[in-house]
């Protein structure tokens, strides 16, 4: 599928779908999911085959059945309903908007969010999402893969501060904060913590603490709100924009030729201003 075309009426339904997704993810309390969509459907991506990634293709059946996506035809669902009042808006922009006002209303950090993604119905086979019975190799092996680093895995892991797993969806069952509604620093907290009572502990959280590097991340997060959130949603937009390079020459907006006029204005009147500067000189120089 092409490339949409980001003018200033894809722009104006991007900021009604931000509304919507708001409403919509206040009132049934679905944040959690709908972060795990946009993760999901980004997650796939092949830095070196240039395959998967942020392109809507987890719309596809093939792909929402996959084990690591149990439960989330619900969220594509709840974005049907937003979709179906902004048609142009692609599926990839839609489900990585979700996820950037999931974290938002939740008290999380704003993240920066850039549409112009292209959509595609191939889906890539499944395998390539993180397993959470797996350990340290494991995660390094799948985010390496996407391109991300290992700041990126310990910042992303503190996403599972929103959500709980569900039995028949992952075969894991709590969740992983006191409040798996607000969007902090808490699930490295808890992590840290000898016991925690009653809260999930997956293999691929343990890891963070087996492997110095992560844990040194693990660390800093807990003790430093602000620093986990400031990576987080440089993570987050990296996470986002797999394969695909925003460009402000993609931005149309009637804006645009009145901004770059402006421009042109300024700099002949300084020009102007520069010259008779320069021969005021010269005159008394003679």
């Amino acid at each position: 599928m092409a490339l949409p075309v980001v003018d200033s009426e894809y722009l104006k339904e991007i900021d009604k779908a931000r509304r919507d997704l708001r409403a919509l993810i206040a009132s049934r309390n679905c944040a959690p999911i709908m972060l795990r969509l946009a993760w999901h459907d980004a997650g796939t991506y092949d830095v070196h085959t240039k395959t998967g990634g942020p392109n809507g293709s987890i719309r596809n059946e093939e792909e929402y059945n996959h084990g690591s996506n149990n439960g989330l035809k619900k969220a594509i669902d709840f974005c049907e309903e937003v979709k179906s009042n902004y048609p142009k808006i692609t599926y990839a922009d839609l489900y990585q908007l979700a996820g950037v006002v999931a974290v938002e209303i939740t008290g999380g950090p704003t993240i920066d969010f850039v549409p112009g993604r292209k959509d595609s119905k191939i889906s890539p086979k499944e395998g390539r999402l993180p397993d959470a019975k797996q350990g340290v190799s494991h995660l390094r092996d799948i985010f390496y893969r996407m391109g991300l680093s290992d700041k990126d895995i310990v910042a992303l892991s503190g996403g599972h501060t929103l959500g709980r797993a569900h039995p028949e969806r992952s075969g894991f069952d709590g969740p992983w904060t006191q409040d798996p509604l607000k969007f902090d620093n808490s699930y490295f907290v808890e992590l840290l913590k000898v016991e925690s009572e009653g809260l999930l502990k997956l293999p691929t959280d343990t890891a963070l603490l087996d492997d110095p590097e992560f844990h040194r991340y693990v660390e800093l997060y807990a003790k430093d709100e602000d620093a986990f959130f400031r990576d987080y949603a440089v993570s987050h937009k990296k996470l986002s924009e797999l394969g695909f390079t925003p460009s402000s020459s993609k931005i149309i907006t009637k804006d645009s030729t009145v901004l770059a006029q402006g421009a042109f204005g300024v700099a002949v009147a300084a020009a102007v201003i520069i010259l008779g500067y320069l021969y005021e000189v010269r005159k008394r120089m003679k």
